[in-house]
């Protein structure tokens, strides 16, 4: 008589991902409150000597020195700041989880990327189980526009299915080289006893999802939700699972979009793509767009500072707004930044640079949409909020980089000499730098101001002539 596997009752933890045999309000690992669901699964589940290897024979260890190096090929998708992000492109047989707020553009990315495969000829199943595939093939025509292609059309597949299984049978059947689930929420499994977007159907459903992309070498990307905390809805276990994970960021109010990779083993995880929203879809944006650097009037209140991003550099535009407050209750607000550094560089402000903020209510943002936070753009920030607060500006066309020591003293930057020469070439006539690196970017010559204290950062700020 066959033996039947027991149903088992584990314990997950929505937060990190911690399994324990019984419930408890508190994860013993993370400490999160209420975090912890159950998860059902077979007691054989996890037991290695009941799966046997791919070809048959079980594997064994070797030395490294006897293991090859592994040639990681690349499938570009032809967007290039989405492969900029990925490390170069697609892997074959990767999982790739994408996550985001409603709304945010991630479904349309996906279109515009499987279609530009597409018409290169590989085969492209976009699996949804939220809309039906002439819903999907409308919103795919809106945005591809009026233009056709009889590659593309053959072999970008839509199906509108919410069951795993039916889903990989789909893609074997077609041949696909890339598989996308939208979204992994809905998705689910008929064997286990959950609802699906469960903890059991979260897990299970990916398990298997990531066991066909390694057997298959068919890339398999996966959709998930966002909650309201900024997080992937479902257990961290899910980001464990995936080679990659790729998160949108950026208001859905807003045209700029951000994809950064949280996780990336296949490439680095400091690089980001940056989009427009239109109305034909997302599109690439040339990242001067996301500050005036060149602006030829003085305003109060803005500074521009070169940012890393990976490998290039961002000129992100700083905006301050110091209004009369209340004493004891002066409000701090923060938009794409820390806002604990907010309130360090204005207390630097009020002790070393002479001003008196604690009255006054500060808003400190960044245009575009961008988040920073690389301390590279603490004297920037102090001068946009001393510029609103005494109603003087820099120069124009002046970019600004530091970090602020609590001590007033301006601290060195890395990679100070690439983001100065992108500074330059971006239109920035001068650039106000750390005084202990001047010696590292003497090439640039007259455009280079060093600064050795905030206070002597304070003095180069004017007033401005307003001329009715």
């Amino acid at each position: 008589m066959p033996s039947v596997s027991k149903v088992k009752t584990s314990f997950v933890c929505n937060e990190c991902g911690a399994i324990s045999p019984r419930w408890a309000g508190r994860c013993v690992e993370c400490g999160a409150w209420d975090s912890v669901e159950p998860f059902q699964g077979s007691d054989t589940e996890g037991d290695d000597s009941s799966r046997s290897a791919i070809d048959g024979v079980s594997p064994s260890a070797a030395p490294m020195a006897e293991i090859s190096p592994l040639e990681v090929p690349r499938l570009p998708t032809g967007i290039s700041e989405f492969d900029r992000t990925l490390g170069g492109g697609l892997v074959p047989g990767s999982a790739v989880l994408v996550g985001g707020d409603p709304g945010i553009g991630k479904s349309t990315l996906l279109l515009q990327a499987f279609s530009a495969l597409a018409a290169r000829g590989e085969r492209v199943l976009y699996a949804s189980s939220e809309e039906s595939a002439q819903q999907v093939k409308l919103r795919a025509e809106r945005i591809l526009g009026e233009m056709t292609s009889a590659t593309r059309d053959a072999n970008l597949f839509l199906l509108a299915e919410s069951s795993v299984a039916r889903i990989t049978n789909e893609a074997r059947r077609v041949r696909a080289s890339v598989l996308a689930i939208d979204s992994i929420q809905l998705v689910h499994r008929h064997d286990a006893d959950a609802l699906p977007g469960s903890m059991t159907q979260l897990r299970r459903c990916c398990m298997e999802l990531v066991q066909f992309a390694k057997t298959t070498g068919t890339v398999v990307m996966i959709v998930g939700h966002v909650t309201k905390e900024g997080d992937l809805a479902g257990p961290k276990l899910l980001e464990h699972l995936v080679d990659v994970v790729l998160s949108f960021e950026g208001d859905r109010h807003h045209a700029y979009r951000l994809v950064r990779a949280s996780k990336n083993r296949f490439g680095s995880t400091h690089e980001i793509g940056l989009f427009e929203m239109t109305g034909e879809g997302l599109a690439e944006v040339d990242e001067s767009a996301l500050a005036a650097a060149n602006a030829t009037d003085a305003r109060p209140g803005t500074a521009v500072v070169p940012v890393m991003a990976g490998s290039r550099v961002l000129l992100a535009e700083i905006q301050a707004l110091a209004v009369a407050g209340f004493l004891g209750s002066a409000k701090r607000k923060a938009s794409g930044m820390d806002s604990g550094r907010l309130s360090m560089m204005i207390a630097v402000l009020e002790k070393h640079g002479g001003l008196r903020l604690a009255d006054q209510d500060i808003y400190a943002s960044v245009a575009g949409g961008l988040r920073i936070v690389e301390p590279a753009a603490d004297l920037a920030v102090c001068l946009s909020i001393a510029g609103a607060h005494l109603a003087r500006a820099l120069p124009p066309a002046t970019a600004v980089l530091g970090e602020v020591g609590l001590s007033g003293e301006i601290r060195p930057v890395r990679a100070l000499d690439q983001r100065v020469a992108e500074a330059i070439r971006r239109g920035c006539s001068t650039v106000l730098v750390p005084a202990g690196q001047t010696e590292s970017i003497r090439r640039h010559g007259s455009a280079i101001v060093s600064i050795r204290t905030i206070s002597q950062a304070l003095e180069l700020l004017s007033p401005v002539v307003r001329i009715n």
